[in-house]
C-alpha cells in the first residue's frame, strides 16, 4: 500500500429482517432495515472515503441494503456466515449479539481483506429470484405428492389434487417467465445456449448455474470446483491418509448439476466413459457421479471463459 493511500476502513454490518447493526470505527449504530435506515447508513459512511462494508449473506434480508450501498458506490463484501463464525471462535469470541457480530465483521475485514461483491444487474437479480422460486415450488410439489399418497378421506384427496394442480400451474408460470427473461436478454440467451450445447445440460440447469454461480467464466478450474463444493479436500495427518471429501461451497449449484450429471453419465460420450472408468476402478456410484458433476462445472466454466472453446460431446 502506498504511503499516500489512506487505509481502508472496514465497517461491520450485522443484518436482520427488522434492523441493521453497524460497527463504524468502534462506535455502534442501530438502524432500521428500511429505505430510511439505508439512507442513514449512507450518511454515516459518507465522511469515510475509504469505507468498506462487510456483511453476511442472510438469505435475502441483505439484498436491499447491499443494493443501496452499490448505488452509493460504497464497496461491500457479502461473506459466508460460516466463515465469519469460525473466525469469531478462532478469536475466542463465544458470545453472540448484534453488536458483537458487527464488531466481528469489522475485524474479519481488517484481517482478511475480502473482495468487494460486484453489483448484479437487474437481469441477474430477476434470474436468481425466479430460479429460487421454482426450486421452492418444486420442493413443495414433491412433498405434497408424497403426502397425498397417505390420504384416504375423499375431501382431503380433493384438496391435495387441487394443491398439486396449483403448484404445477405456478411452476409452469415461473418457467414461462424464465423463458421470457432469456429472450429479453441477448447476453443471457447467448450464455444459456452455450451451456445447453453440453449433452445433459438443459435450460433449467443452465439458468440455475448462471443464477447461483454468476462468477462462472471468470474462475480457474480449482476455484470453480471449490465454489460449487465439488473439490476433494485432503484429510491427512502424519503418515495417516484418509479419504478425500467434498464439502462447503454452494448447495444450489450442486442441486442444479445433479440431474445433469445423471443424464451426462448415460448420454454424454466423454462423461459416460469417465463415469464408467471410475466405476471399473471400484469407485462408489455416488463418488463417480460427484466426479462427473465436478467435470461438468469445470467444463461449463471453460465454455464461458474461452470464446474459442470447441465443444466435443
Amino acid at each position: 500500500m502506498s504511503q499516500n493511500t489512506p487505509p481502508t476502513i472496514y465497517c461491520g454490518l450485522d443484518i436482520a429482517k427488522p434492523n441493521l447493526q453497524l460497527d463504524l470505527l468502534g462506535r455502534a449504530y442501530e438502524l432500521p432495515n428500511t429505505p430510511a435506515g439505508h439512507r442513514r447508513l449512507r450518511q454515516l459512511l459518507a465522511p469515510q472515503a475509504t469505507a468498506h462494508v462487510v456483511c453476511e449473506a442472510t438469505g435475502g434480508y441483505e439484498r436491499p441494503v447491499v443494493a443501496a450501498l452499490h448505488a452509493a458506490a460504497i464497496p461491500v463484501s457479502v461473506v459466508n456466515p460460516g466463515w465469519v463464525r469460525s473466525f469469531a471462535k478462532a478469536q475466542g469470541i463465544r458470545a453472540k449479539t448484534d453488536a458483537i457480530d458487527a464488531q466481528v465483521l469489522s475485524a474479519y475485514g481488517r484481517a482478511l481483506h475480502p473482495q468487494a461483491t460486484p453489483e448484479r444487474s437487474a437481469t441477474e437479480q430477476h434470474l436468481t429470484e425466479l430460479i429460487r422460486r421454482r426450486n421452492q415450488l418444486t420442493d413443495a410439489l414433491v412433498a405434497e405428492r408424497l403426502k397425498a399418497t397417505g390420504l384416504t378421506l375423499p375431501v382431503l384427496q380433493r384438496q391435495a389434487k387441487s394443491l398439486v394442480r396449483r403448484l404445477e400451474k405456478d411452476i409452469a408460470q415461473v418457467e414461462a417467465l424464465l423463458a421470457k427473461l432469456r429472450q429479453a436478454s441477448p447476453e443471457l440467451e447467448a450464455k444459456t445456449a452455450k451451456l445447453q450445447a453440453v449433452v445433459g445440460v438443459g435450460q433449467i440447469t443452465a439458468l440455475s448455474v448462471l443464477a447461483e454461480c454468476p462468477e462462472l467464466g471468470t474462475l480457474n478450474r480449482r476455484q470453480v470446483a471449490a465454489l460449487a463444493g465439488l473439490a476433494p479436500h485432503p484429510r491427512e495427518s502424519g503418515t495417516w491418509k484418509g479419504h478425500r471429501k467434498t464439502g462447503g461451497g454452494r448447495p444450489a449449484v450442486r442441486r442444479a448439476l445433479y440431474m445433469a450429471a445423471l443424464v451426462a453419465a448415460r448420454s454424454n460420450r466423454h462423461l459416460k466413459a469417465f463415469y464408467q472408468r471410475l466405476k471399473s476402478a471400484g469407485k462408489a456410484s455416488k463418488v463417480a457421479l460427484t466426479a462427473v458433476m465436478r467435470k461438468l462445472i469445470i467444463l461449463l466454466n471453460q465454455i464461458l471463459k474461452n470464446p474459442n472453446f470447441v465443444l466435443q460431446n
